[in-house]
C-alpha cells in the first residue's frame, strides 16, 4: 500500500486490474465507464501489455475468452447494453471454464436508457444473462477503494475457480472521486502457464483443446454437473458481505452498491430519532448471503430492501427470509438516486405495521 491518490471509479478500477496483474484488455467504448478504456488505452502498452479496441461488444468479449484460454489475465469492461451484446460469449466462457473478469458500470434502462447510474442489471449479472446453466461470480463495491480492493480479488477467484467475475459498479461509482490507496503490484514474473491452457503441445504427452460444447446430451450433462459441483464450493466458501450496526438492529436494510451507502446515511438519521436500524450489505451478489439474513430474521421486526431498480436483490432477499418476517421495498427507476430522507420516509411508513 502506498499513498493515497485522488482518482475518479472509472480510473481506479483499470490501475488496480493493472496492478493485480491484468495482462490483455479488449473492449469497445460506451458511457458512462470510457474513462476506464481510456485509461487502459494509456497504460497497457506503457507496461508492453495488450490493449485493444474491438469493432464492437461481441468482438470484445469474444477476444477476451481467446485470451482466457490461453491462462492470460484478461478484462473487458462495459455498460449495460454493451453487457447484454456479450452474453453468449459469457456462456461460453462459463462452460469452457476458463478465467477472466468483466466490470459493468451499470446505466438506466432497459433499451437504449441514459448514462445515469441504475442497478437494473442484478437479474442480468446474478442469474447468469446468457444461455444454460450457469453462473460468475458477481462482487458489488460501494466505495472507490473498495472498487481498487476487489479488483485484486476479482482476478484471484477467477484464476481459483477458472471462472468469470463480474464487478458489478454504476455509473454514479464510476464517475465519483475520493481518495484510494492501491495494494502492491503483484508479481507478472511470477505468473505460469496453468497445466490446463491451450499455448501449443510444446513439450506436452499432448495438446490442450478447450471446448464449450458436447454434442451428446449424457456428456453435456455431465459437463453441467461440474458446474453444479463448481458453484456449490463458491456458495460455501466464498460468501462475503458487511454488517453495519446490526448488533442493536431491531429493522435491516438490505442494500448493495451505491445505495447500500445511501443507506448508511439513512440510519444515521434514524438512529438520531431513536430507531434502531442495521446494514445487511452483500458484497458477493453471487454468491449471496443468504445465512446472514437468515439467521438475522431471528431479530428484527422487519427487513427493508431499497435499490436503483424495481426490486430484483428483492427476490433473494425474500428467498433467504423465507417468509419469516416482512420485507418492504422502495427502488427507483430510470436512473434516478434516491436520497438518504427519501429512503428514510419510506422506511418510516411501515413502522407500527
Amino acid at each position: 500500500m502506498g499513498e493515497k491518490l485522488l482518482m475518479k471509479g472509472s480510473e481506479a478500477i483499470a490501475e488496480a486490474a493493472i496492478r493485480a496483474g491484468a495482462m490483455a484488455f479488449f473492449g469497445y467504448p460506451i458511457t458512462p465507464q470510457n474513462e476506464t478504456p481510456e485509461y487502459f488505452s494509456r497504460r497497457m502498452p506503457e507496461l508492453g501489455r495488450v490493449f485493444l479496441q474491438a469493432e464492437s461488444e461481441v468482438a470484445a468479449i469474444n477476444m477476451v475468452y481467446g485470451a482466457a484460454c490461453t491462462g492470460t489475465r484478461a478484462i473487458t469492461t462495459s455498460s449495460s447494453p454493451g453487457i447484454s451484446l456479450m452474453q453468449e460469449g459469457f456462456s461460453y466462457i462459463a462452460n469452457t471454464n476458463v478465467p477472466c473478469v468483466v466490470v459493468n458500470a451499470m446505466r438506466g434502462g432497459p433499451g437504449l436508457g441514459d448514462i445515469a447510474p441504475a442497478q437494473a442489471d442484478y437479474f442480468q449479472a446474478t442469474k447468469g444473462g446468457g444461455h444454460g446453466d450457469y453462473h460468475s461470480i458477481v462482487i458489488a463495491p460501494h466505495t472507490v477503494q473498495e472498487e481498487a480492493d476487489l479488483m485484486f480479488d476479482a482476478f484471484e477467484l477467477a484464476d481459483k475457480y477458472r471462472i468469470m467475475v463480474v464487478v458489478l459498479v454504476d455509473g454514479l461509482l464510476g464517475q465519483m472521486m475520493e481518495p484510494v490507496e492501491f495494494k502492491d503490484w503483484v508479481d507478472v514474473k511470477k505468473f505460469k502457464t496453468p497445466e490446463w491452457a491451450t499455448v501449443g503441445q510444446g513439450d506436452r504427452a499432448q495438446r490442450n483443446i478447450l471446448i464449450s460444447f458436447d454434442i451428446l446430451a449424457e456428456g453435456l450433462e455431465k459437463m453441467n454437473l461440474v458446474l453444479q459441483n463448481k458453484y456449490a464450493k463458491i456458495r460455501e466458501n466464498e460468501v462475503r458481505f458487511e454488517e453495519y450496526k446490526m448488533d442493536d438492529a431491531d429493522y435491516a436494510i438490505t442494500a448493495f452498491g451505491t445505495v447500500a451507502r445511501i443507506a448508511k446515511t439513512t440510519i444515521e438519521l434514524a438512529r438520531n430519532e431513536g430507531i434502531k436500524v442495521g446494514l445487511i450489505r452483500p458484497i458477493t451478489l453471487y454468491p449471496f448471503p443468504e445465512k446472514v439474513i437468515e439467521n438475522r430474521a431471528s431479530n428484527v421486526k422487519f427487513f427493508f430492501d431499497t435499490e436503483m431498480n424495481e426490486g430484483q436483490m428483492l427476490e433473494d432477499v425474500k428467498l433467504a427470509v423465507n417468509g419469516k418476517k416482512p420485507v418492504y421495498f422502495h427502488g427507483r427507476l430510470g436512473g434516478i438516486v434516491p436520497t438518504a430522507e427519501e429512503i428514510l420516509d419510506e422506511f418510516k411508513k411501515h413502522l407500527g405495521g
